[in-house]
């Protein structure tokens, strides 16, 4: 396994291991990776491969690569950059692990808190009883060497998944399907709906549906976990 795909592995597991609170030996049954493995994976994050002596990094880059990842995030901040990594691959911008992305990008000081923001920090208002908030975000799940999109809609009460689905798209449809899907399930409630800036909860067909269910929607800032880092 390259150092990078072992990266994107242990990357992989801690998001969802977060979100999801199921436990390390769950994803190693998934992945078919021992524990100790993986413990030995989480130390050597970052690091080059080292079974055959000094190895360059795989996830070294030239200048003009690295000006491409600035230059693809600086169009799609609201993506974050984790999703641009994968993001880049489709489109054959930049092949980098979201880590590698991460370190560019906070080199050249794209990844900086502004200042002047005074409402973060405050705490996030929570929902009081279920089906209050429903959060909703996309990520990418590779199955056999293919990525798919994975669209998760979650209760911020309880944290319960009302509904999830993978799509091998992640247009303003795709998103809206799967909503549409979770207000069936859950029949009577009209919860506020909580996403990031991506394009598709901010496009036409997005807000048509939450004007046609007469819900709101609160988007959320960039770099704060705090109102949608449930999912």
């Amino acid at each position: 396994v390259s150092a990078s795909t072992r990266d994107q592995i242990v990357d992989f597991i801690s998001h969802w291991k977060q979100r999801s609170g199921l436990r390390d030996n769950w994803f190693c049954r998934t992945f078919g990776l021992s524990q100790e493995k993986l413990i030995a994976w989480r130390k050597r994050y970052g690091l080059p491969n080292q079974h055959n002596g000094a190895m360059p990094k795989d996830s070294w880059l030239c200048a003009k690569e690295k000006q491409a990842i600035i230059s693809f995030f600086s169009a799609n901040r609201g993506d974050g950059y984790r999703r641009c990594a994968y993001m880049m691959i489709d489109k054959d911008v930049a092949y980098a692990s979201p880590s590698t992305v991460y370190r560019v990008l906070k080199e050249a000081g794209m990844l900086q808190k502004k200042a002047d923001d005074t409402s973060r920090g405050k705490g996030f208002k929570q929902p009081l009883k279920p089906h209050e908030h429903w959060h909703t975000d996309i990520s990418y799940v590779k199955i056999q060497h293919r990525f798919y999109f994975f669209i998760c809609v979650l209760d911020g009460y309880s944290r319960f998944i009302v509904h999830w689905d993978l799509r091998e798209n992640m247009k303003e449809n795709d998103v809206a399907i799967v909503q549409q899907t979770a207000l069936e399930k859950i029949p009577g409630v009209h919860p506020r709906y909580i996403t990031d800036n991506g394009k598709q909860f901010t496009g036409k067909e997005f807000q048509y549906f939450i004007a046609l269910h007469g819900l709101t929607h609160v988007r959320t800032s960039p770099y704060y976990p705090q109102s949608n880092g449930k999912v």
